[in-house]
């Protein structure tokens, strides 16, 4: 059987200052045909899966690119055309093949397209025709619209935020392509629109026991596969909002009972799943007040994992006018300012200026005499089994608080983004990450307590302000009871 796969990837914010191009991808993760490597990225979880399979005999397996942009802005057009016509330039050199598997996000828009992983999907099944096996992964936060799910025989989605269990989701797509391509299944996909947006951290309740009883219907084979698609609040697509996926095999019943049963369960926990929120004052009081660390505040609304730049300065300026110390922050994209502190080197003392530099909402650059702790070429953090680059970094220390500034935007994952550059995360009194949710799974082992603070900034936070041209649904919390109204 013969299998091709490729993986394009990123998460627009079309909100954002930022935009992104080819150099974006580039610098991030691109790897040509058969040069993916050993250890899976986010969305290309599928590579490493098939090849297993490939090495025991089972596949074929022709291998297309594997591409990654850190989330941020708009995709600009020629970038979109670039990247689309490779792939489906490699999948028409492959045939004939039995099966095709994407691993997208799914929130990807580029200024000449608004549904791109659909306009993909849907070209791949004019290639191959009616006959093959189409399956995809997808990140929950994402758009998913008619053209994916018409298209598409299989769709996993990762069931945690943070997202845990990329590795998982791409080898269950995998597993259920192949068996449907060999004709073991007969995938029946059912989608409810839950007619939601909202924040939905499965690290916590109602969450943690929602995931948990969708693992436990596969398991019992009640459905061959469940999902859900969170939506993604900074991308203005038709197609905004929470779905619910069930596939079963050849139960449509069964199928349409369970999206729709799960969906509105799902529609419940509408403005209970998000953690409490504290100002930034409020968050850096209580966690001085703490009777030990560390203690780490997400800096969730300037996370780089939702588009934005990441080089907010405001909860940094709160804590030096309350003259706090013993804080290590992490991080603050600001190219410019590391490539100046690797000019002047290590142990360096000298005035800089960093931070603050994209968006007039993100707080006003920092001038400070800082000490030069730390630089490093190319550092990276980890993310599971991920490797996330950080590209040049800079540790500053100023006024008792250490700072990593990076030249590629990435936001929080692990604890090794300090570590890595000499910062004994675990003896600080308080961390400051910037990261929504995806921070959670490695710091919370070694946090005294975890608190988030929702700081205004260029991120678009609230559904009910955020300036939507391309939205027709109505969605909760724009409209309180979205289910009683008739859908345009």
């Amino acid at each position: 059987m013969r299998v091709f796969c490729a993986s394009v990837a990123t998460e627009c914010n079309t909100f954002s200052p930022l935009r992104a191009d080819f150099t974006d991808f580039a610098q991030s993760f691109y790897a040509p045909p058969g040069e993916h490597p050993d250890t899976p990225t986010l969305c290309s979880a599928v590579f490493p899966a098939l090849r297993r399979r490939a090495a025991g005999g089972e596949i074929e397996l022709i291998e297309g690119t594997a591409t990654w942009a850190e989330p941020g802005g708009i995709v600009n057009g020629p970038t979109w055309d670039r990247l689309r016509e490779e792939v489906l330039a490699q999948l028409r050199a492959a045939l004939p093949v039995d099966a095709v598997v994407l691993g997208l996000h799914g929130a990807m828009i580029a200024d000449n397209c608004v549904d791109c992983e659909g306009v993909l999907i849907e070209e791949v099944r004019c290639i191959v025709g009616p006959d093959v096996a189409i399956g995809v992964s997808f990140d929950p936060h994402s758009h998913l619209s008619a053209r994916r799910t018409d298209n598409a025989d299989i769709i996993t989605v990762f069931k945690e935020f943070p997202h845990t269990d990329f590795v998982e989701t791409g080898e269950a797509c995998v597993d259920l392509t192949l068996r449907a391509a060999r004709g073991e299944i007969k995938p029946v996909m059912s989608i409810f629109d839950v007619r939601m947006m909202d924040v939905l951290p499965t690290s916590r309740d109602p969450m943690r026991s929602f995931v948990d009883r969708l693992i436990g219907l596969e398991d019992r084979g009640t459905a061959l596969s469940i999902s859900v698609i969170h939506g993604f609040m900074a991308g203005d697509s038709p197609d905004l909002g929470a779905k619910v996926i069930a596939i079963t095999d050849n139960d449509r019943a069964t199928a349409d009972r369970l999206s729709r049963e799960l969906g509105m369960e799902l529609f419940s926990f509408r403005g209970s799943a998000t953690p409490e929120f504290l100002s930034a004052r409020q968050a850096l009081q209580y966690a001085a007040a703490a009777p030990h660390g560390p203690v780490v505040i997400a800096d969730v609304w300037d996370n780089p994992g939702g588009g934005v730049a990441g080089d907010s300065t405001i909860i940094l300026r709160t804590a030096l006018d309350m003259g706090l110390t013993d804080i290590a922050f992490g991080t603050i994209w600001d190219p410019m300012a590391v490539r100046l502190c690797l000019a002047a080197g290590e142990g360096v003392r000298m005035k800089l200026r960093f931070g603050g530099k994209t968006s007039d909402a993100a707080g006003d650059p920092v001038d400070a005499d800082v000490m030069i702790r730390q630089i490093q070429r190319n550092a990276v953090q980890s993310f599971g089994t991920s490797v996330v680059p950080l590209g040049d970094c800079a540790v500053i220390e100023t006024q008792g608080i250490e700072i990593v500034l990076n030249s590629n935007r990435a936001q929080a994952f692990s604890p090794d983004l300090f570590t890595n550059l000499g910062v004994e995360a675990t003896a600080k009194k308080i961390l400051v990450v910037k990261s929504t949710n995806h921070f959670h799974g490695a710091f919370a082992p070694m946090a005294a307590e975890v608190i988030y603070a929702a700081v205004e900034g260029p991120y678009p936070n609230d559904p009910r302000k955020n300036a939507y041209t391309r939205l027709t649904r109505p969605l909760w919390p724009i409209v309180e009871k979205p289910h009683e109204l008739e859908v345009l």
